[in-house]
């Protein structure tokens, strides 16, 4: 999302920091749209941080800066072979029979082709057939011993990549899942914001923890951001200590919640929330992030979610991912009524007790 703002007098946008093109913050999958525009030395910090470029490459790039690291590699120092062959004499003389008074620097080194050639083997430690360096010329030892040195370095560099991209905990967070909704219904009485989230792996995550930020645009153009306290069932630590079967995270919308106003709105402002997830990996105790975002249009009042667990005929668990993102309706009567707040009235007729009654309060907040 771009951020576009004209200097003026009385210093007001030209256009709202959330336009209609671009509602989002953070995409479902937990991509932000943000874009910098205008920042100085931003290339120049990109190079700065190689392997984090490395670690945020896409595959394909990632083989693409593998083969063309080698390939150029090799490229240089066949350049510098043959500028050695040619800078020697080597490459007018018949190699078979040298004249008495000439050293060869590298035997068959006779063309550009040649040189590549014994680049390469030399780099891949194949192995030296009819081309080899001649312990009498000392530019050809320390050209062989710098490339040898840059290649291992190379080599190194460019494995630990790959090794390092391959066992990254961000491959495991592909494994959990958000809701695609987010429901407001009632539970004993009371309304609660609630999502799902599931672990698609059979392997368990430990130590989960959910924190939420709600993002509201102010008049002045800034962000304004809202922690949002989020709690699974009646478990009073902050992390979740086993995350193996889909898990419902409830926010109480009370008279105090950010919520309780923009959901009870017919046309709430626009807001997003953005809710995050961090797990440790049990087999290896690295940490794995998640995130993903919620707009108002995808929060459902007066729903809740299908039901998930069911038992085989063994009398085994089984998730019924199927209903992941399923919500039932809720009738609002019903909702309302499961614990309403009544008053006790009485009815006086002439200053004599005749009658009581009682009046219950619904609504969205307590």
């Amino acid at each position: 999302m771009t951020t576009d703002t004209i200097e003026s007098n009385n210093t007001k946008s030209s256009a709202p920091l959330l336009t209609q093109r671009y509602l989002r913050l953070v995409t479902k999958d937990g991509h932000s749209t943000f874009q910098m525009a205008g920042a100085q030395g931003r290339g120049v910090a990109y190079l700065r941080d190689v392997w984090g470029i490395l670690m945020d490459m896409r595959w394909r790039w990632m083989m693409l800066v593998f083969s063309a690291s080698f390939v150029i590699h090799w490229l240089v120092f066949a350049v510098l072979w043959y500028l050695l062959a040619e800078m020697n004499g080597d490459l007018e003389l018949d190699h078979d029979a040298p004249p008495d008074n000439h050293t060869i620097c590298v035997k068959y080194i006779t063309s550009f082709t040649a040189a590549f050639s014994f680049s390469l083997e030399t780099q891949l430690t194949i192995g030296y057939g009819t081309m080899f360096p001649s312990g009498d010329c000392p530019s050809a030892i320390a050209l062989l011993a710098i490339q040898m040195v840059l290649g291992l370095m190379l080599e190194a560099f460019l494995t630990g990549a790959f090794v390092a991209k391959i066992a990254r905990p961000k491959n495991r967070a592909l494994s959990i899942r958000f809701s695609h909704s987010a429901v407001v219904a009632h539970t004993e009485g009371k309304p609660h914001l609630m999502f799902q989230v599931a672990n698609t792996r059979s392997s368990p995550l430990t130590s989960v923890q959910i924190s939420a930020i709600l993002y509201q645009e102010q008049e002045s153009g800034q962000l304004h951001q809202t922690s949002i306290d989020f709690h699974l069932d009646s478990v009073t630590v902050d992390k979740c200590p086993f995350f193996l079967f889909p898990l419902t995270y409830y926010h109480s919308i009370t008279a105090s919640s950010p919520l309780a106003d923009l959901l009870q709105r017919e046309t709430p402002h626009h807001f997003e929330l953005v809710v995050f997830l961090s797990a440790v990996q049990e087999g290896t105790g690295e940490t794995c992030q998640r995130r993903t975002s919620y707009l108002p249009s995808e929060i459902l009042v007066y729903h809740r979610f299908a039901s998930l667990l069911a038992r085989n005929a063994k009398g085994e668990y089984q998730i019924k991912m199927e209903n992941f993102d399923k919500t039932v309706p809720e009738l609002p009567a019903a909702a309302d009524s499961k614990s309403p707040k009544r008053t006790d009235k009485e009815i006086r007729i002439n200053g004599q007790h005749a009658d009581t009654f009682q009046l219950s309060e619904t609504g969205l907040t307590e």
